[in-house]
């Protein structure tokens, strides 16, 4: 007799598809169980309105959450990213595999990269995150550019580009990796010129906290370094008090020697959406062993950056 299968609830969009497929195959080959995907349709997918307007925390995850709290799907994938920073104590994060890679890209005609955008070019993101750091770049280096606030899935966004309608668009590669499209990709954004969002590039597995066997079965893919820089990240997140479409960015990195991991650097930025000010800080300490010395190290940073006036830059602050 064929166990049932785990049903795993998932966005309906290709990239949620494809990344829901890739877990799936993930968590079939450790629990030897056969795992079927439940669309299911959140606020985020059928709003028309740009994400910063409609609060951005949880707009993708609500409907995905209540599904598994009635217990219509087994465990849930999330993008990290579009977490809320507090994590509801019925529910688990059981696993976050290894991250992609965690850079924005750009996708220009032309085959342009970012710094050889002409004068005035017009670039599409629906990231204030995003917006701040190009216009902070732009200011720096003399480039002139006009953000443009988008929103809508990759075939949507790469289409202003090809239609003509803007010179570049900006996405995530993890993204883009993930549905087999990494050769439109135009530039690299390095990280040293935009920070990406906490949690960027890396998938989050939840289930129902009474489900021990799941969760250990779960676990089986859980990347402890990805944790413990996410971790980090959001906290640094959750104690700038910021939702997550305020223009923070956050990375934290392993930093080794030769082959040893010595430490972990996490470097936070907050700024105006126009690039005027900016506040961006990092700390290196040890590689975090608990989930407690990660969430210290991102509430450390937020503490500086909020001394040096990172709240006032953040426009809405998040409830």
């Amino acid at each position: 007799m064929t166990e049932k299968a785990l049903r795993l609830g998932t966005r309906r969009s290709k990239l949620a598809m494809a990344q829901s497929g890739q877990v799936a195959d993930a968590v079939s080959q450790v629990t030897g169980r056969p795992v079927e995907l439940v669309e299911i349709t959140t606020y985020g997918d059928v709003s028309r309105e740009h994400l910063a307007q409609i609060g951005g925390t949880g707009v993708f995850v609500a409907a995905l959450r209540e599904a598994l709290l009635r217990g219509e799907v087994d465990f849930a994938v999330h993008s990290l990213k579009d977490l809320p920073t507090a994590q509801p104590d019925e529910l688990v994060l059981a696993a976050v595999p290894r991250r992609e890679d965690p850079r924005d890209v750009i996708v220009a005609r032309d085959a342009l990269k970012f710094t050889d955008l002409p004068r005035g070019a017009r670039i599409g993101t629906g990231a204030p995150r995003r917006m701040a750091q190009l216009n902070a770049y732009a200011r720096a280096h003399g480039l002139e550019i006009e953000t443009v606030p988008i929103r809508g899935n990759v075939d949507t966004r790469i289409g202003y580009v090809r239609k003509g309608e803007l010179d570049a668009v900006v996405l995530a590669a993890a993204g883009l990796n993930r549905i087999g499209r990494t050769d439109e990709v135009t530039d690299f954004l390095s990280v040293d010129t935009v920070l990406p969002a906490p949690g960027q590039g890396a998938l989050a597995i939840e289930c129902a906290a009474d489900r021990a066997d799941l969760i250990a079965a779960l676990g089986a893919l859980d990347d402890p370094h990805t944790r413990a820089a996410v971790t980090a990240e959001r906290s640094l997140l959750a104690a700038l008090e910021a939702g997550c479409s305020a223009p923070v960015g956050a990375l934290a990195d392993l930093l080794a020697d030769g082959r040893n991991v010595k430490e972990m650097r996490l470097r936070g930025i907050v700024g105006t959406t126009d690039g005027s000010t900016l506040v961006q800080l990092s700390t290196t300490g040890p590689v975090p062993e608990t989930h407690e010395q990660a969430l210290a190290l991102g509430r450390e940073l937020a503490t500086e950056m909020l001394a040096q006036g990172a709240a006032g830059l953040m426009g809405e602050r998040a409830r």
